[in-house]
């Protein structure tokens, strides 16, 4: 009797993938074995990648408070460290976000704070 395979699904399974790699370069795209690394390695880019982007944000929006509180004659330890001191619990993306779109409202949080 001969050997069954399951062709069906290995080649949906194939061609699942080789439709995510669509886009790729050469054989990166359309040679299985090439395809299938590319894959995988690109899932665990994205992993990775999605933890980094909040490590990214953060020294963004340091850099944008920094740059605000320096007009105001402040650097941002200080800044943040009076901050804490009053006890104004206002996250460091609120703050960015207040310093880039919303200049007065700043202005007074650094006046409340000095």
């Amino acid at each position: 009797m001969p050997r069954s395979v399951n062709a069906v699904a290995s080649r949906k399974r194939r061609k699942k993938i080789l439709k995510q790699t669509k886009g790729n370069f050469l054989a990166r795209r359309n040679v299985w074995t090439v395809a299938k690394n590319t894959w995988e390695k690109g899932l665990t880019y994205a992993y990775r990648d999605r933890k980094k982007k909040k490590i990214e944000f953060r020294a963004l929006w340091i850099q944008r408070i920094n740059a605000a509180v320096r007009e105001y004659g402040m650097t941002y330890s200080e800044f943040m460290g009076k901050i804490n001191q009053k006890g104004i619990a206002i996250n460091r993306k609120v703050l960015a976000d207040l310093a880039m779109n919303h200049p007065e409202a700043f202005k007074a949080i650094v006046d409340s704070v000095k």
